[in-house]
This record gives C-alpha cells, sequence and structure tokens, in this order.
C-alpha cells in the first residue's frame, strides 16, 4: 500500500501568473481541510504537492483529496533512491501492482523527468533503461509497448534527494480552489438540479452559501433532512457550506389566496428571488446560482426568467443553463447528490402546483398579480423565521 502521494494542480491554477501564489495557498489551505486529523503531511514543491498518508488510511486520504476544488489529479507513488537498479526494482514492482488490476496483456511506456540535472542518465536515458528491465522481467505476453496510446504510463520523476514512480492516476475536479472568487447564494431545493450547480459554482472556486424555502407542515420533516443532506455533500467538496433554512409558508398561503392560479408559480418565484437578494447583501455574496435548464419547466423559459429576475438586479448565475437532463443526472451521480435528490419528499415547489401555470408570463401581468400582496411585511416575517446551520466536511465524512 503506497503512503505517498502527488498531487498536480489544475492547469487554470499554472496560469494565473501573478496571482498564482493566491490560488496555490487557498489551494493548499483546503487540501489540509479535506483531511484534518488524519494525521497527514502536506508539503509544495515545484509545480506538484506531495502527501505523506502517515497514520492515515491511503484510500480515504485519496478520496478525500479527488474531491478538492483545484486538484486535476493524484497519483499514489513509490519512492526510490538516486540509483538505477534501485529505480528498475522500484518500477518493476509499482508495475506489477498496476497488473494486478487489469486484464493482460497491457500496452505501456515510459516516461521519465530528471529534474535532478546531477543524475548521471538523461531523461530519454532513463526511459530506456527502466522500460527494457521492466519488460524483461514481466514479459511480452502480459505488457506491450505502445508509445502513442498506452492502456498504462510508468512515470519516473528524478528528483533532488529521491526518485518517485507512479503509474495509476486519479482524476480529481480541475477547476479553482474555493473562495477564490467570492461568495454566491445558491437556491437549494430538493431536486438535482441545483445541488449540481452549486458544486459547478464550487468548481469556479466559488464559496457557496445554500438557500432553502420550506412550507412547513405542508413539507415534512424529512423534506428538510433531504436538503441538509444536501448540504453536508456539497459541504464534502467545498470544505463548509452554510444553510439558510426559509419559512415560506404564510407566502405560499397568502400566493394560493391572492394571486390567480396560472401565475403563482412566477410569483413565488419572485419572492424567492427578493429574499435571496437580501440574504445575500447580508451575507457579503455577490451573486446567486440557481439549478435552472432553459425550457426545462414553467418557469424556466426565457419569459418566465426575464419576468422572475425583474424584481432584484443582482447577478443571477445558472451553470446548468444549456444542459441536457441527462448531462446534469450524470454530474450528480459523480458528486453523489443523486441518490439523495431522488428520494420521494416534496418541498415548497411541489406543493400547490397549479395545474397550467403561465409559461410565458408577462411582466406587467404578473406585477398587477401580486397587487394585493403586502410584500414587504412577507418577506419581512419569512426573514425573521430564517433560521441557518452551518455543514462541514468533517460532519459529511
Amino acid at each position: 500500500m503506497y503512503t505517498t502521494f502527488i498531487v498536480r494542480m489544475g492547469g487554470e491554477i499554472a496560469i494565473k501568473g501573478k496571482n498564482r501564489p493566491q490560488f496555490e495557498k487557498a489551494l493548499l489551505e483546503n487540501m489540509r481541510l479535506s483531511v484534518k486529523g488524519m494525521g497527514v503531511k502536506i508539503t509544495r514543491m515545484g509545480g506538484r504537492i506531495e502527501v505523506n498518508v502517515g497514520e492515515g488510511d491511503p484510500q480515504e486520504v485519496a478520496e478525500q483529496l479527488t474531491q478538492v476544488m483545484g486538484v486535476s489529479s493524484i497519483s499514489p507513488v513509490a519512492e526510490a533512491d538516486l540509483d538505477l537498479d534501485n529505480i528498475k526494482e522500484t518500477a518493476l514492482r509499482v508495475v506489477q501492482d498496476a497488473l494486478e488490476k487489469r486484464q493482460t496483456p497491457v500496452t505501456f511506456k515510459v516516461e521519465a523527468r530528471r529534474a535532478n540535472k546531477l543524475f548521471p542518465l538523461e531523461s530519454p536515458q532513463i526511459m530506456q533503461e527502466v522500460g527494457r528491465y521492466v519488460l524483461s522481467k514481466i514479459g511480452e505476453g502480459r505488457l506491450k509497448v505502445d508509445v502513442r496510446k498506452p492502456e498504462l504510463t510508468l512515470t519516473v520523476e528524478v528528483r533532488e534527494t529521491k526518485t518517485y514512480v507512479m503509474c495509476d492516476v486519479l482524476d480529481g475536479p480541475g477547476g479553482l480552489p474555493v473562495g477564490t472568487s467570492g461568495r454566491v447564494m445558491l437556491l437549494l431545493s430538493g431536486g438535482i438540479d441545483s445541488p449540481v450547480a452549486g458544486w459547478l459554482a464550487m468548481k469556479r472556486g466559488a464559496t457557496v452559501e445554500a438557500i432553502h424555502f420550506h412550507s412547513f407542515p405542508f413539507t415534512s420533516e424529512r423534506s428538510q433532512e433531504k436538503v441538509n443532506d444536501l448540504a453536508k455533500i456539497l459541504a464534502k467538496h467545498g470544505a463548509r457550506v452554510r444553510l439558510h433554512n426559509v419559512h415560506f409558508t404564510e407566502i405560499q398561503k397568502a400566493i394560493r389566496q391572492q394571486v390567480p392560479e396560472e401565475y403563482s408559480i412566477t410569483i413565488m418565484r419572485r419572492f424567492m428571488m427578493r429574499i435571496a437578494e437580501k440574504l445575500a447583501y447580508q451575507r457579503k455574496a455577490l451573486a446567486l446560482v440557481t439549478g435552472e435548464s432553459l425550457g426545462q419547466v414553467a418557469s424556466q423559459t426565457l419569459e418566465s426568467m426575464y419576468t422572475i429576475n425583474n424584481v432584484t438586479n443582482m447577478p443571477i448565475l445558472r451553470p446548468l443553463v444549456a444542459m441536457d437532463k441527462r448531462d446534469i443526472m450524470d454530474i450528480a451521480k459523480k458528486i453523489g447528490t443523486y441518490e439523495t435528490s431522488i428520494l420521494p419528499y416534496e418541498d415548497c415547489c411541489t406543493i400547490f402546483t397549479p395545474k397550467n401555470p403561465k409559461t410565458r408570463p408577462k411582466l406587467h401581468e404578473a406585477e398587477r398579480a401580486e397587487e394585493k400582496l403586502d410584500i414587504e411585511a412577507l418577506i419581512a416575517e419569512a426573514l425573521e423565521k430564517t433560521e441557518s446551520i452551518l455543514f462541514t466536511r468533517a460532519e459529511s465524512m
């Protein structure tokens, strides 16, 4: 079992120029948070990051690190001396370990990087010597050379005091470290889409706080638990997520009583945007994030978006706006929110649903539809009853 990992930073971090140090610092901090309490040591070295597992479980450490935004990939590495024979033997062991997980024959190639210029062999010579040795010991029946599209790449990095040898590459999410792009407020429902939108915002470096609108007793405690679980999963990817639970019952009652039924969804969403904006200002967030995908439901047509957006001047980010539902579901499965999202507990968007919602609402009609409502009083009451809870990565493990 390997106890050292090499972590590669996302490509975008490498091209940040003079701002690069702040992105690297944020990445290191987030990585340390992800393995806090595991006895892991993380060290910056050149363009890479070295992780020594110490007393931690290597598999658990790898799982945590591959969820950190800004991590491009990680590789478990074996360490060898600055001695060619020792490098060869280590390389042979690494390839043998890799072949245990694969059906043979396997195509492979060797790559070498000589950061230590005092090492007597240059990179092409290291590749030839190591490749020839490994192939002679394992045999062409199990291993075949293919330098163009190999199934297995053996990498040898000769550094100042030791040599790293590695085969396996575990993909990370890439993107930018969370906390480098400001704070946003995610409108988090219990569905499939909004958690994915939150994850994508995190991938662009945003710190995400979530807003959930609940209508207890019309929505159940299980529905609230479902949203809490989704926030916990997002916290696993972003270190922490603060969830603001907005009491929406009185607003929905008022809409049902005083708004034409076909406009109820539009007016409900306009209230959500107003409340989200106020919470964003309180929390010093710079944008709202939604899980809307163009044309997916009645409130997500262009006409609906225009009419709903009219109540706020705050930027609204829609990472899923052009995505197909299948693409969204694939991401949800990858990040671990899908199984929770499909649990059959209603949320405030699924109760009081009109039979024929207005799919192309007009702004002046929406404004007329909400004239009878005491908008400011309803919003003030909802904000007064809002409760917040902080979820951290540790709670999601």
